[in-house]
């Protein structure tokens, strides 16, 4: 499958039938997913492998980990609705290689190879992505996190990312489109700048990032 195919098809996937800003659900664009889906796969981080998908939503990050040849996913959602709307998006393409799990992030036990997911970006609840990066960092060697592109982010990010031993290999900066959903928004469709990181466990000794 192609990159640009991929986006499509994710595109067409089913969002959010009800929508909860203390939660900050917002469909992860398809463009997005794709990008970041194919930056692991290209790095050997999806094919094969088991992969848990934090804070799943509707199952785009899954669906589309699924679609790159990954063995197992596991799809972490804390909203029962939500993830209803993940089953149904992976059976309308015939995916059966997701565990979907109803469940807090905080509450996930297992391992994966690698970790993918568009966590909380701390607009409604501050520091709402900590938990994910957390539970990231416990379950994988290896993790994909998507953030807002501000550098009061990034210096944040990749000091908890050291901090908790892990190092920024890759970092790609792409227009993140989120339509009106809320009675708070005030455009009809608003364009934020997002970054998508690749986190690596540092090995013993191993020197940060530069």
């Amino acid at each position: 499958m192609k990159r640009r195919h991929l986006a499509m098809t994710l595109s067409k996937l089913k969002g959010f039938l009800e929508p909860k800003p203390e939660l900050e659900q917002y469909r992860t664009p398809g463009n997005v997913a794709a990008e970041l889906l194919w930056l692991a796969h290209s790095l050997g981080d999806v094919e094969g492998k088991t992969i848990a998908d934090l804070g799943a939503g509707t199952g785009v990050l899954s669906v589309g980990a699924c679609l790159l040849g990954a063995r197992k996913v596991y799809a972490v959602e804390i909203d029962g609705t939500a993830l209803e709307t993940a089953r149904e998006n992976a059976a309308s393409l015939g995916i059966d290689c997701i565990d979907f799990i109803n469940a807090d992030v905080s509450e996930f036990s297992g391992r994966a190879d690698t970790v993918i997911m568009n966590p909380p970006f701390g607009s409604q609840v501050k520091h709402a992505d900590r938990p994910f990066l957390l539970k990231a960092f416990e379950v994988s060697d290896v993790v994909y996190s998507i953030h807002l592109a501000k550098p009061e982010v990034r210096c944040f990010v990749e000091s908890f990312a050291s901090e908790n031993g892990f190092r920024v290999t890759h970092r790609l900066t792409l227009s993140f489109e989120i339509p009106a959903q809320f009675p708070f928004h005030r455009k009809r469709l608003e364009r934020i700048a997002v970054d998508v990181y690749r986190f690596v466990r540092c090995r013993h000794g191993e020197a940060e990032a530069e």
